[in-house]
């Protein structure tokens, strides 16, 4: 396959370098100095787009500008070209990224001289297509935005529309109606591509009648996905997770169930834990016009969709249908892991898939097909990079940890993690440059001037991928993603999907998806522990005037963490 994820920029008279990756539903830009360091009076990047279709190019906005002469800042948004960007990597949202054809990226460095006039030099340019999906008809990656606290949420829906988008208990949520004027365009904002991915897989299956579907659902409160469910009637299969609170009296999924039994009808509904949880979000449509499966880490609630950080994959392929459809078979057969550790389906099953190496295997397993240790021993391999981002390490003990700590420690390999809590033992930065993890639990909503403050989203986890990237620059790129936690009771305890993805195209996704959590919240952790935090409001950094004065991007060539992430991604 042609690597048409990754594009260069051609201008040998540029100053810089610049490389363009192709995310899901963005794209990430990172630049380099190609001979030493910048000039003093090298003050950031301009970076303009052009979409399909579009006649001129549109600078990207900056919410940091340089100081005013009595030292304000208004906090409006301004054009890069005026307020460059200081970084050397971005990642960017285009307002329409499924539309057919290229991207145009210009990325253009600028200067300031001693009068604070700014000044440009010579521009790289790359095109890159997006597109809809990573492997269209075959696999398409699909993200929430996971972004109710940021700027963009805050400018677009205003911090206080929380509470009329989203329910304040779980419970509550299937009787939940939104109040917000512009809930739906708010909540498609919200879900991203994977809410559209998940809920336009269930209106193909209600529209091919010979469809059947098989649904395990571990958390269920949200309507439109129950809806469709009823609609289905008697096609429907369902697994619902009874564990804790989901088999107490008023929880949602006992209300789910309640609605589904009149639907599907009291054979095709069944309640277990295995033997912990039924941890699986999973969706099969067999019919005549429609095969395919959802997987991955998006419970199907409102935060699932719409506050948590969380990913779907969708399987376009009838190899794929047929492991789903065996494991939910075996799951309706067994409710225990006693039953289902030796079924077919607790092996690593290869999805079928003629160009890209796919596996699939379904918790709980026995001792004698773990896969625990395998995943660990496969971290410990790694030749150039890990990079992750797994809620609820802070909890987990056991092989994953260990090999997770043990990458961080070595020198030779790049590591960038993020979890939904502080995780004892691994120190949020190395002396190596590795970060591992930054973790966004119980920050302020207040972030410095000129930044607005920002809503929490309800409480719970904000954070809820589970995935690790290994070598993502390199051939032998992979991804393990799924429901799957990383531990020892989501491999022996718990019902489980985890999927093994050997593929740059796909690894890099999930990396550029990594990155712009890592980023978002990077900065939020640090404002939070920062004694400065509110001392002055956060302005773009001039040339150096005085002695002691550093550029802004002296980091890059003296911070091992700074330098190393452009290195690894430029």
């Amino acid at each position: 396959m042609a690597i048409d994820f990754e594009v260069l920029g051609k201008n040998k008279k540029a100053l810089f370098t610049l490389k363009v990756r192709r995310g899901e539903g963005m794209a990430m830009l990172t630049m380099d100095w190609k001979e030493g360091e910048p000039s003093d009076d090298f003050v950031g990047f301009a970076i303009e787009s052009k979409s399909p279709g579009d006649k001129d190019f549109s600078a990207l906005s900056n919410r940091i500008s340089f100081p005013s002469a009595n030292g304000s800042e208004d906090g409006s948004s301004k054009s890069s070209r005026e307020s460059p960007i200081q970084k050397f990597r971005w990642v960017h949202f285009p307002r329409d990224p499924e539309v057919e054809g290229e991207f145009i990226y210009r990325v253009t460095p600028v200067f300031m001289d001693d009068q604070d006039k700014l000044t440009y030099g010579e521009p790289q340019e790359a095109a890159i297509a997006l597109g809809g999906e990573t492997y269209p008809e075959e696999l398409n990656v699909a993200f929430t935005r996971g972004f109710a606290s940021s700027q963009a949420f805050v400018d677009y829906w205003g911090a206080d529309s929380i509470p009329k988008l989203l329910p304040t208990k779980a419970d509550e949520g299937l009787d939940f109606v939104p109040s917000h004027p512009q809930a739906e365009e708010a909540l498609n904002w919200m879900g991203f591509e994977a809410r559209r991915a998940i809920l336009g897989l269930l209106d193909q299956a209600l529209a091919d009648k010979s469809a059947q579907v098989r649904v395990v659902a571990y958390d269920l409160n949200l309507p439109a996905v129950v809806e469709r469910l009823e609609t289905l009637g008697d096609r429907l299969k369902v697994i619902i997770d009874d564990s804790g609170s989901h088999g107490k009296p008023g929880s949602a999924e006992n209300e789910a169930t309640k609605r589904l039994v009149k639907t599907a009808g009291t054979d095709n509904v069944k309640r277990q834990h295995m033997g912990d949880l039924q941890h699986n979000k999973t969706i099969v449509v067999d019919g005549d016009k429609v095969k395919a499966v959802v997987c991955g880490s998006t419970n199907f609630t409102w935060r699932g969709f719409y506050v948590q950080s969380n990913n779907a994959m969708v399987l376009h392929k009838e190899d794929a249908v047929k492991d789903f459809l065996a494991a939910f078979d075996s799951y309706w057969e067994h409710s225990d892991v006693g039953g289902f550790d030796k079924a077919a389906a607790a092996g690593f099953a290869d999805l079928g898939f003629d160009d890209i190496d796919a596996h699939v295997g379904f918790s709980p397993h026995s001792d004698e097909n773990t896969l625990l240790q395998k995943i660990a021993d496969d971290i410990d391999a790694a030749a150039s990079s890990v990079l992750y981002s797994l809620a609820f390490l802070y909890q987990t003990t056991g092989p994953i940890r260990d090999a997770i700590q043990q990458v961080t420690e070595d020198d030779a390999i790049f590591v960038y993690g993020i979890s939904d809590r502080k995780v004892g033992g691994l120190d949020l930065q190395k002396p190596n440059g590795n970060v591992s993890p930054v973790f966004p639990a119980e920050l302020d909503s207040k972030v410095p001037p000129p930044f607005k403050a920002e809503p929490s989203g309800g409480s719970g986890v904000r954070l809820h991928h589970k995935f690790a990237v290994i070598d993502f620059d390199k051939p032998t790129a992979r991804v393990y993603l799924g429901s799957y936690n990383f531990s020892n009771p989501a491999d022996t305890e718990n019902g489980e999907n985890l999927v093994l993805v050997k593929d740059r195209r796909v690894a890099v996704s999930y990396v550029i998806e990594a990155l712009r959590i890592f980023d978002h919240y990077h900065f939020r952790v640090a404002e939070k522990e920062s004694k400065e935090k509110n001392a002055e409001p956060l302005a773009l950094i001039t040339p150096p005037r005085k002695a002691g004065e550093k550029p802004w991007w002296d980091p890059y060539w003296t911070n091992h963490q700074k330098m190393r992430d452009r290195e690894v991604f430029a």
